[in-house]
């Protein structure tokens, strides 16, 4: 690597000062960032630390009932800590990459980097949530813009994540067995007012809904209700791990693998 300056603040505040120099970048658990400044694919002035913000840290429940997840959280401690009150999202959280990254890793800095193999994006379109920063709130829907891109400003930081718990929920995810990444992951949450589907892994635009899966689903919440439903392999990733056509049946699969697992 190279010499850079590094901070570590203890309050929000502190961290969006030193945010505000020039070339600073915020850095979560730095399972992405890390290796890529290894690679010499990035060089930021500094490197400012939110393991420090005590804040940023933990899961609550808020009055209205969504499940509220501090941005500096680990994913071990979202796959520990959601068990009970939300287990689709305790299971993806559980099953990102292997015990050092689960242990390392944060949802905040997942959802700001917006890897387009990434399981929380899919989580969080899947519900709807609501991702809050330091200083405004953001629907999911608004929130993702194609490929490693967020509706983040410069110096924003992820500071929350509320999620609207379902009435039933799953997630299943076809992973590339080295890197466990997703190849293709679905996330598929019933509410009351109808089934909501996000795919990751799969498209060069990043997360999606999937919103011919979603009318089925309401309609009749049966993995048979998708038998006339289907994908284009077209605007998928093709790669050495298989082919725009071979992914897009894959989101139908897993699609209906959650759709079983939920009900």
């Amino acid at each position: 690597m190279y010499a850079f300056d590094f901070e570590r603040p203890t309050t929000l505040a502190d961290a969006v000062a030193a945010l505000s120099k020039d070339e600073a970048q915020a850095l979560g658990g730095g399972q992405t960032l890390i290796p890529t400044l290894k690679q010499r694919l990035a060089s930021p002035s500094a490197l400012v630390s939110l393991t420090g913000i005590a804040d940023m840290k933990g899961i609550c429940t808020s009055d209205d009932g969504a499940l509220c997840i501090g941005g500096g959280t680990t994913h071990a401690t979202v796959a520990r800590e959601a068990a009970d009150s939300f287990p689709a999202l305790s299971d993806l959280a559980g099953n990102i990459g292997d015990p050092a990254v689960r242990n390392r890793g944060t949802i905040g800095g997942s959802l700001a980097n917006n890897d387009p193999a990434a399981c929380y994006p899919s989580a969080a379109l899947a519900t709807a949530a609501t991702l809050v920063t330091n200083s405004r709130s953001i629907g999911a829907d608004d929130y993702f813009q194609g490929m490693f891109t967020t509706a983040l400003e410069e110096g924003e930081i992820v500071t929350e994540v509320r999620f609207p718990i379902p009435e039933k929920a799953a997630y299943m995810k076809f992973e590339q067995p080295a890197s466990r990444f997703a190849m293709v992951g679905v996330f598929m949450a019933k509410y009351t007012d109808g089934v909501r589907v996000a795919v990751t892994g799969a498209s060069e635009e990043g997360v999606f809904r999937w919103t011919e899966a979603e009318t089925a689903l309401s309609a009749n919440f049966s993995g048979d209700s998708l038998s006339g439903v289907s994908l284009s392999g077209e605007g998928m990733i093709t790669d050495l791990h298989g082919s725009g056509d071979y992914r897009a049946h894959l989101v139908g699969v897993m699609t209906r693998r959650a759709v079983a697992a939920a009900r």
